[in-house]
């Protein structure tokens, strides 16, 4: 049985996935992370929990995080976020402009990117410097 929480693949294998697929497996991870984040802190209330997890996944707040992450990436990290960013989205929600959302696009493909690597300590460590950003609920 393939195990789908530790999945761990290759230069070649992640390169054959799409910037999208990258990003949208990076979307369902930053999510249960946010998730996780707010129940951890005591966010747990019902409304207010909701509330606080649309604020923080937001392609507004997403692309904010981008921007306070990007001085800290790898080259790596840096060319897999562009990808992302670089992908064409048909898409875009109105609550976000398409700059915004080109780099919630490419943070999630990074977010994606690394877990396909099984890199969750780097994962953890971005996430934490998102979270100790201002104005994070």
């Amino acid at each position: 049985m393939y195990d789908y929480f530790s999945a761990k693949l290759n230069e070649d294998e992640i390169r054959a996935i799409s910037s999208i697929g990258l990003a949208h497996l990076g979307d369902a991870v930053y999510e249960l992370l946010v998730r996780t984040y707010l129940c951890v802190h005591g966010k747990a209330t019902g409304k207010g929990l909701h509330r606080a997890t649309i604020a923080l996944v937001c392609a507004q707040s997403q692309s904010r995080f981008a921007d306070l992450l990007l001085p800290s990436l790898t080259e790596e990290e840096t060319a897999v976020f562009k990808r992302g960013r670089n992908a064409n989205v048909h898409t875009i929600p109105h609550s976000a402009d398409r700059a915004e959302y080109q780099k919630a696009t490419g943070l999630e493909a990074l977010f994606g990117y690394l877990y396909l690597q099984n890199r969750h300590e780097r994962i953890n460590e971005l996430f934490d410097l998102m979270m100790e950003a201002p104005n994070v609920p």
